[in-house]
């Protein structure tokens, strides 16, 4: 006996498609969401990456704090006398009435 081709309901056709489509849908879903750039393996990169930049931040929060400090006695209406005197001596080449100056050779 033969067996006779079973016709399939245009109306069941189209449940068994969207039901495929679903599932394809979902398994994307589910990839992008293990290996997409924001997705669980990319977890570990993203905590190194915390951690690299978090050192990062405290270095920098450090040198604004020292930068603060040396604003802060730099100020126009105070200024810390020791700090002005190292400033000129430093960028204009200014000495006091009773100092020497003593030249050194620049080692070659």
């Amino acid at each position: 006996m033969a067996k006779a081709k079973r016709k399939t309901n245009p109306e069941e056709f189209k449940a068994k498609l969207v039901t495929a489509a679903a599932l394809v849908a979902l398994l994307l879903i589910a990839s992008y969401a293990l290996l997409g750039p924001t997705g669980i393996i990319a977890w570990a990169d993203y905590k190194q990456s915390l951690n690299e930049r978090s050192k990062e931040l405290a270095k920098l929060e450090k040198e604004r704090d020292a930068l603060r400090n040396r604003q802060r006695l730099l100020d126009r209406d105070n200024v810390d006398p020791d700090l002005a005197g190292e400033l000129m001596r430093k960028e204009l080449n200014v000495v006091a009435p009773d100092e020497i100056v003593i030249p050194l050779k620049d080692n070659e």
